[in-house]
């Protein structure tokens, strides 16, 4: 990104480098690890956190790093010193050190996460997450508390939320109006489950269960409400319209009634099947300036009402270190809550279940979530997604049916269902 480069070009002269700590060690953990220490100038990963030693141990041994085990402060001072990335499995020690300057989530958990960005807040960490399970589920309330605490919270670029964001950003400073923010998806099947993906997983080494969030739809819909809790905007339907093309999204907006938008505020959806595909776009109107709408024909925009802007791609790890330095050297956020949520991501039965049946977790055999805007989902008392696992159900539902808190009995001593709650009650 431009300046950014600039700014870490400038670190990496002055020996002065952003100092990260990683939390997580999965495919894109590793991924991080190996954008940063190979290709990012003025930037260090110092510290990386994972509950159990195995993982790390053969992410560095795959990407051929030099590491030791830290258990003390005195250890990690020394390995920050000799240049060594230190593992360890005290999550305090990193998220207290003065060697770090900033926490990266890589985990996709949300109990977890949540305990960790409240840990950050109250040790006046800032920390970046590539985590929009936990943003859509309780980014309004952990951007308060970490607003009201003085650190920086925000969700990275690299998957769709933070990369539609940049260009909801771009569109709206040259002075248009954006009115759909949308995701370009290749496919759709809501019945996935990890046994249909476990061959697909185990070829890019990721869990059986997180492929299947992405094929299911619950991961676009998690992604979407992070978008529209950060813009203001909402859905068109239950489920987002999610139009079936094969057209060039350029084309397409046509599929969309302008004045259906204008009155909801914009809204978020995506589309199955169309090119460039995977990647992201905006649909944005003109404030009715001829002058403008002159110009923008003139670069090959059309005539409008609904003038299409896209991404064609996002980049994952690659683009988690701008996102570090936006954060660090700009006191940039990315993407984050704007105030109270405005879409939820409610729990649908993939299958018929029945009573007694315990919930599991997302990408899972037994539910898929879908976007349902806040006022409706707060009216209809409906179960999150996020929170769905363990709930067990009083009743039996039907597949393709919406769970509510009314059906299921909530595990005890969770820190999501107290967040969520302190959520609710602060934004209504």
């Amino acid at each position: 990104m431009v300046i950014v480069d600039n700014a870490l070009n400038k670190r990496e002269k002055e020996n002065n480098p952003i100092r990260v700590g990683v939390v997580g060690s999965g495919e894109m953990a590793k991924g991080l690890l190996n954008q940063i220490e190979k290709f990012t100038p003025g930037m260090k990963v110092v510290a990386l956190y994972n509950r159990s030693l195995e993982r790390p141990q053969r992410v560095f041994k795959d990407l051929n790093f030099d590491y030791k085990i830290v258990q003390k402060e005195s250890d990690f001072t020394q390995c920050y010193k000799n240049g060594i990335i230190g593992v360890t499995q005290d999550l305090d020690l990193l998220i207290q050190s003065k060697f770090i300057d900033i926490i990266v989530d890589m985990t996709g958990s949300i109990e977890f996460s949540a305990q960790l960005t409240l840990d950050c807040i109250n040790n006046k960490k800032d920390i970046l997450s590539f985590n929009a399970e936990l943003d859509a589920t309780l980014g309004p309330i952990l951007k308060y508390k970490a607003d009201k605490a003085g650190v920086k919270y925000s969700v990275a670029e690299g998957d769709q939320p933070g990369c539609t964001m940049n260009l909801y950003r771009f569109v709206k400073q040259m002075g248009l109006i954006p009115l759909v923010c949308g995701n370009i998806k290749g496919m759709l099947d809501e019945y996935r489950t990890p046994e249909t993906q476990k061959e697909f997983a185990a070829s890019w080494d990721m869990s059986a269960y997180k492929a299947t969030n992405f094929a299911d739809g619950t991961k676009v819909s998690l992604e979407q409400a992070c978008i529209a809790n950060a813009t203001g905007m909402k859905v068109a339907k239950r489920g987002m319209l999610g139009f079936k093309s094969t057209d060039h999204i350029d084309n397409l907006t046509g599929l969309y009634d302008v004045e259906q938008l204008k009155e909801l505020g914009g809204i978020v959806d995506f589309t199955v099947g169309a090119k460039p595909g995977p990647g992201v776009f905006v649909y944005a109107c003109s404030d009715g300036d001829p002058f403008t709408e002159k110009y923008l024909k003139y670069g090959k925009l059309g005539d409008g009402p609904l003038y299409s802007f896209y991404i064609p791609y996002h980049l994952l790890f690659f683009e988690i270190p701008i996102s570090i330095a936006r954060m660090v050297d700009f006191d940039d956020t990315i993407i984050a809550a704007k105030g109270g949520p405005m879409v939820d991501v409610i729990t649908i039965a993939k299958t018929d279940l029945k009573k007694g049946e315990t919930l599991d977790e997302l990408g899972g055999f037994r539910t898929y979530g879908v976007c349902e805007n806040h006022d409706v989902s707060k009216k209809e008392n409906l179960l999150p997604i996020g929170l769905a696992n363990g709930c067990i159900l009083k009743k039996d539902i039907e597949k393709d049916g919406v769970i509510s808190y009314d059906d299921v009995i909530i595990p005890e001593n969770r820190l999501g269902d107290v967040l969520k709650l302190e959520q609710d009650e602060l934004f209504n």
